[in-house]
């Protein structure tokens, strides 16, 4: 089956760039995936079954607006009581334990660098580059997307307010 391409979904700083896979859209089912987590650990969505997640991807975490995101997420995840909270991103899980410890990030980082399917699955893979996209999700206890926001500029940073209130109102 041939993988979406959408040209020009992603820019930065103005040069398109082509994104595969599709965009989710609120009431999709949320793909299952299988990521590298921290002491090369296998984390997948299934390990948090029954739980509201927030789902952020980013280019890289060793760049500045990548670092705001994700430390802006951690600070918002007290508020948030029982919701798995996610940073994904192509970084060896390595450079991603060493950012985390580095910045007192606890919420857990996880790295697609071995397998691009989650960037094709979650449409966030810049073909060009080979890093994902910019983009926030809300997984439902259901496992249906309750919120997708793609960043269409790479260092532009997401609307934290309506990715927090979808999270809040699904684990309501």
């Amino acid at each position: 089956m041939a993988v979406e391409e959408r040209p020009g979904a992603a820019t930065l700083r103005g040069n398109p760039f082509t994104v595969l896979g599709r965009e989710l859209k609120s009431g999709d089912s949320a793909p299952e995936f299988s990521l590298v987590g921290a002491g090369m650990s296998e984390v997948a969505l299934k390990d948090s079954a029954g739980k509201v997640r927030l789902i952020s991807c980013v280019p890289s975490l060793d760049t500045p607006v990548c670092s705001t995101e994700t430390m802006r997420w951690e600070q918002q995840r007290p508020a948030l009581g029982d919701v798995e909270m996610l940073t994904v991103s192509m970084d060896l899980p390595f450079a991603q334990a060493r950012w985390c410890s580095a910045n007192n990030v606890s919420h857990k980082a996880v790295s697609a660098h071995k397998n691009e399917q989650f960037g094709i699955d979650y449409g966030v893979l810049i073909k060009e580059l080979r890093i994902l996209d910019r983009a926030v999700f809300v997984v439902g206890k259901d496992d249906k997307i309750k919120y997708a926001e793609y960043i269409q500029e790479i260092s532009t940073e997401p609307d934290y307010d309506k990715a927090l209130d979808a999270a809040k109102a699904a684990a309501a």
